[in-house]
């Protein structure tokens, strides 16, 4: 006769706090004081049930359901009861795992504006946090005329541990994604948000030239984007406040290789092609009556930047001050305010005022933390210099389309 004996426990392998639908897990069948070769085990699972055999787990794809185990002795004298059911139940406090449909990590680039040379480090995080995970990392390459193809980091093949990863010499404009995967076979996440790594830096082989040239536009003029470079195809591309990103289709008309359109709005604007992407400009827009110009070009030491004031009617004013952090400066001549031999002193916010306009126009929007600075990014050893305005504030339009360009194939 058969013995009923013992006790059967089943266990995950996985030290892991979430279980992803479809992710492949492995449960263990444990006999409290027995198992070993001697034993052989049954399985009932949500969708079948296994005869005895001598595996003392099972890997599974993580369906919704029970999951029992029983050992038996392979020459039939003791038997285990089923084991209380492992769960992976949908909700419910009790559950012991929850498996979701997703995880989604999230990606961040430090620093976002570089110069040329420096090293940036990206980041990639995946909540909840767990142990297992292997991060793999991607540079977004343009696919004309609205996608991005991931081509794998050198390191990335197999996935790094760490959930970081160094760029080191970045030269230009690109973007990167980054995901996550674990287990045997290979769970992968999405892909993350594609995050950009900006350069104000001219790239001869692809370059965006911005009309008219500067950083501060009215809300109403129109603006004109231009590409040039070792390309044939370009699309101009925009990523608003909010971190999203569109072409010039959704917001402007493209004619060859120059983004037309009727409105200018805020954000950080690029040329891509196939295989290169531009310089990037980052323009603000704003419904006063009074912009601070400076050029799209980024400030290099040792050389000058001229700054000036315009009014709403494109009349640049002659009777100005100008101030740096809230301190009137000595040197503004003819309208204009000239920094010679740039160097690191000359960092800080810039602001100008017509010394014959209505108070109102004097209210500052932002603080200097916030949207209204400008920042020309520039190599190390030369400065960023911050520009601030005063101006009244603006109401921007905020229904454009986004562009997620992450859902790519694995």
């Amino acid at each position: 006769s058969t013995t009923v004996t013992n006790r059967a426990v089943v266990t995950l392998q996985h030290d892991w706090p979430e279980i992803y639908s479809g992710e492949t897990i492995t449960l263990t069948c444990g006999i409290e004081e027995g198992g070993g070769s001697e034993w052989e085990y049954e399985w009932r699972t949500p969708d079948y049930y296994t005869p005895p055999n001598p595996r003392g787990s099972m890997m599974t794809s993580s369906v919704r359901g029970d999951y029992s185990c029983k050992g038996r002795l392979k020459d039939g004298a003791s038997t285990t009861e089923w084991s209380d059911a492992f769960t992976l139940k949908t909700s419910g406090m009790s559950c012991p795992i929850t498996p979701v449909y997703t995880v989604e990590p999230v990606l961040t680039v430090s620093p976002s504006w570089t110069s040329p040379g420096d090293s940036v480090t990206l980041t990639c995080s995946v909540e909840p946090p767990s142990a297992g995970w292997r991060f793999f990392w991607y540079q977004a390459v343009p696919e004309l005329p609205l996608n991005y193809t991931y081509e794998l980091l050198a390191g990335s093949t197999t996935g790094t541990e760490q959930d970081s990863y160094s760029l080191h010499g970045q030269t230009h404009t690109a973007g990167y994604v980054c995901r996550a995967g674990r287990g045997d076979p290979v769970f992968y996440s999405l892909y993350s948000d594609v995050k950009f790594v900006w350069s104000g830096g001219v790239n001869p082989a692809a370059s965006l030239t911005v009309s008219p040239h500067r950083l501060q536009h009215f809300s109403t003029e129109s603006l004109s984007l231009s590409c040039e470079g070792n390309s044939a195809e370009w699309r101009v591309m925009k990523a608003d406040e909010s971190g999203f990103m569109s072409s010039c289709s959704y917001w402007g008309q493209m004619t060859g290789s120059t983004c037309n359109t009727t409105r200018a709005s805020s954000g950080v604007y690029w040329c891509e092609s196939a295989t290169q992407s531009s310089n990037a400009a980052n323009i603000t827009t704003h419904s006063g009556d009074v912009i601070l110009v400076s050029s799209v070009h980024p400030v290099t030491g040792g050389h000058s930047v001229t700054l000036g004031c315009m009014l709403r009617t494109k009349d640049l004013l002659h009777n100005v001050d100008f101030y740096k952090n809230a301190k009137l400066l000595p040197n503004g001549v003819g309208g204009e305010l000239l920094i010679s031999a740039v160097t690191k002193s000359d960092e800080g916010f810039y602001k100008c005022r017509g010394r014959n306009s209505p108070p109102g126009w004097y209210k500052p929007l932002f603080s200097p933390s916030e949207h209204g600075s400008r920042t020309l990014h520039v190599p190390h050893s030369i400065l960023c210099i911050y520009f601030m305005f005063w101006t009244h504030k603006v109401s921007e339009d905020q229904s454009e389309p986004s562009y997620r360009p992450h859902d790519q194939p694995g």
